[in-house]
C-alpha cells in the first residue's frame, strides 16, 4: 500500500519525486503493483459534486510510467484514529456540516458517543446529504471517477476496492482507538443507537412479535475494554445464545450485509464493462475467537459464534456482486498472540477461506499490522499456499520497506509448483489488457500498458528457501550498488499477484 497521505488533504501528490523513485524501485524488484486510498474527503472537499481528481490523475500517470498496476480504494471513511493511521483526513467539510445539524447520521454507541469515521448505514436510503442519500452520493462519486479514468480502467487500474465502513472494511466502528475509547483485546460495543438504527430495530422487533426487543441494544453487553466473561451478554452461556440474542444479532449483522450489498450494487452498476475487478475488505477480528460467543466479532457485525458461521453470508453477498473477498491478518500466528486474549488468527483465516470456497468467491489477503520480520512473511507464504489467495497486498510502503536491514528476511514467491512453463497458462493478474475508452473521458482511444523492462541483470538472488508445495521458492533480490533489498515474485501458482499497499 502506498502511504495514506500519498494524495494529501489539498489534493496534491506528496513528495512526487521520491514517490516516482520508489515506484521504479518496486518495479525493478518485480512487484506487480500498488494500492492507494482515493479519499472522499480529498476529492469532494469543495462541495457536493465538485470533484478534484487532479492529484490522483498525476498518481495514475506515475504508476503507468513505472510499468506497475494500480488498485484504487474508494475510501468513504475518514483517516485518523485507528491502528496505523499516520495522518488525519476527515470526511468532506460539507458532510461534517450535515453531521453537526443532524448528529444521528453517524454511528452512536449506548452511551451516546458519536463516531464521525463513516456515515451510519441506518440512513443509507434517506436523503440526509443535501437532498441525496449516502448510496447516491457514493454512486455519483464512483461514476465521476469512472468517467475521469476510463482510459486507464482495465489496464493500469486493474481493481476497485469499494469502501464499506471504517478503515474501508465491512464492519461497524465497534473498537475505535481514538481518545482511548477502546483497547486491545476489549470486546467493543454495539453501534446501533442513532435514531435511524433504532427505528429499524423497532420495526424488526414489531415484526418478530416482541416490541420490547426494539427499545435498544442489549443492556448487559458491557463496555469497550471489557472481556466476554465480565458481561451478561457475551459470557459462556450468556444472552447471546437466547432467542432474544439470536434476534438482535441477526438484525444487527443483517443490516451490515444489506449495506454492503447496496454499496456494491452501486459499484457494480458503475464499473460494469470497464475491465476493472471489484473487491471488498473484511476485518480480521481474531481476539476472543476461542470463546463461544466471539464477542469482538459480534459487536463489529459478524454474527459468528461457535454455533454459527458468520462469514458464509458475507462471502455469499460478495459472490452475488462479483467482488473479491479481501481479508486481513494473514501474517499472524496463534502462538504469537497473548494467551489471555483468546486469539486464533490462523483458525479465523481457515474459516474465511472455507466460506470463500463454498461461495466460489475470490480470496485475497493483506497483513493487518506493519511487519518486516521473517516469521511474519513466512506465515504469509504458508497462508497463501493453503488459502488459495489470488493476490496479497503488503502493508505498507515507507522508508522501512527500502531499509536493507529490515527487509532482508522477507522472501516473496518467485516460482510456482511445477514451474510456469509446465503450467501452460498465465495468471489473469499477470496479463496486460487494453480497452477502448468510453465517451465522456478526457483520454480517448485505445490505451496499452507499456512493456515492462526485465529486472536488472546484475541482481543476485539471496537466501532462497523451500516453501509449501504450491509456492515452492522464495527469493530476495538486492539492487546492484544499493543497500536496499527489493521483493520479487515471478510465475503463477495460487498466489497470482503481489501488491504493495498502505
Amino acid at each position: 500500500m502506498l502511504p495514506l497521505e500519498t494524495v494529501g488533504a489539498g489534493g496534491k501528490v506528496a513528495r512526487a519525486r521520491a514517490l516516482a523513485a520508489s515506484l521504479a524501485a518496486l518495479r525493478s524488484g518485480g512487484v506487480e503493483g500498488v494500492m492507494v486510498d482515493v479519499w472522499w474527503g480529498v476529492v469532494e472537499r469543495e462541495g457536493p459534486r465538485r470533484y478534484d481528481w487532479e492529484g490522483y490523475g498525476e498518481l495514475v500517470r506515475m504508476v503507468e510510467r513505472a510499468g506497475l498496476r494500480l488498485q484504487m480504494v474508494m475510501s468513504f471513511h475518514q483517516c485518523g484514529g485507528n491502528v496505523g493511521d499516520s495522518c488525519n483526513i476527515p470526511l468532506p467539510g460539507w458532510v461534517l456540516e450535515e453531521m453537526k445539524s443532524n448528529p444521528d447520521i453517524v454511528y452512536t454507541d449506548r452511551s451516546g458517543r458519536r463516531n464521525p469515521e463513516y456515515i451510519s448505514l441506518g440512513c443509507d436510503t434517506l436523503p440526509v446529504l443535501k437532498g441525496r442519500t449516502p448510496i447516491q452520493v457514493y454512486s455519483d462519486y464512483m461514476r465521476s471517477f469512472r468517467d475521469t479514468f476510463c482510459g486507464y480502467l482495465g489496464n493500469t487500474i486493474v481493481e476497485i476496492q469499494v469502501g464499506l465502513g471504517p478503515c474501508g472494511e465491512l464492519r461497524y466502528p465497534s473498537y475505535p482507538e481514538a481518545n482511548g475509547t477502546w483497547r486491545f483485546p476489549g470486546i467493543g460495543e454495539f453501534q446501533c443507537y442513532d435514531k435511524y438504527m433504532r427505528a429499524s430495530l423497532q420495526q424488526a422487533a414489531a415484526a418478530a412479535g416482541h416490541e420490547e426487543w426494539g427499545r435498544g441494544g442489549p443492556h448487559d453487553a458491557g463496555e469497550y475494554k471489557q472481556f466476554p466473561e465480565e458481561t451478561g451478554f457475551f459470557r459462556r452461556d450468556g444472552t447471546w445464545c437466547t432467542e432474544y440474542g439470536d434476534f438482535f444479532l441477526g438484525w444487527y449483522s443483517g443490516m451490515l450485509l444489506e449495506h454492503g450489498d447496496r454499496v456494491l450494487a452501486a459499484a457494480e452498476a458503475v464499473f460494469r464493462g470497464t475491465g476493472a475487478a471489484l473487491s471488498a475488505k473484511v476485518a480480521g477480528i481474531h481476539w476472543h475467537y476461542r470463546t463461544r460467543s466471539h464477542a469482538a466479532e459480534l459487536t463489529a457485525g459478524y454474527y459468528n459464534t461457535r454455533r454459527r458461521d458468520g462469514y458464509a453470508p458475507v462471502a455469499a453477498m460478495l459472490a452475488r456482486r462479483g467482488a473479491v473477498l479481501n481479508f486481513t491478518c494473514m501474517e499472524m500466528r496463534d502462538e504469537q498472540q497473548p494467551e489471555h486474549a483468546g486469539c486464533s488468527p490462523e483458525q479465523l483465516v481457515r474459516q474465511v477461506r472455507s466460506a470463500a470456497r463454498a461461495a466460489r468467491v475470490g480470496l485475497a489477503g493483506e497483513n493487518a499490522l506493519e511487519r518486516y520480520d521473517e516469521a511474519a512473511f513466512a506465515q504469509v507464504v504458508a497462508t497463501a499456499a493453503s488459502a488459495g489467495l489470488g493476490a496479497f497486498t503488503y502493508l505498507r510502503m515507507n522508508k522501512k520497506l527500502f531499509d536493507g536491514d529490515k527487509l532482508a528476511p522477507v522472501r516473496v514467491v518467485r516460482q510456482g509448483h511445477g514451474r510456469r512453463r509446465r503450467a501452460g497458462r498465465r495468471c489473469p493478474a499477470a496479463t496486460p489488457s487494453s480497452r477502448t475508452s468510453t465517451s465522456g473521458s478526457s483520454r480517448r482511444g485505445r490505451r496499452r500498458r507499456p512493456r515492462r523492462p526485465p529486472p536488472p541483470p546484475s541482481c543476485s538472488m539471496e537466501a532462497s528457501f523451500v516453501a509449501p508445495p504450491l509456492l515452492c521458492i522464495g527469493t530476495v533480490l538486492r539492487a546492484p550498488g544499493k543497500g536496499s533489498v527489493y521483493m520479487i515474485m515471478r510465475g503463477v501458482c495460487r498466489l497470482q499477484s503481489f501488491i504493495v499497499s498502505n
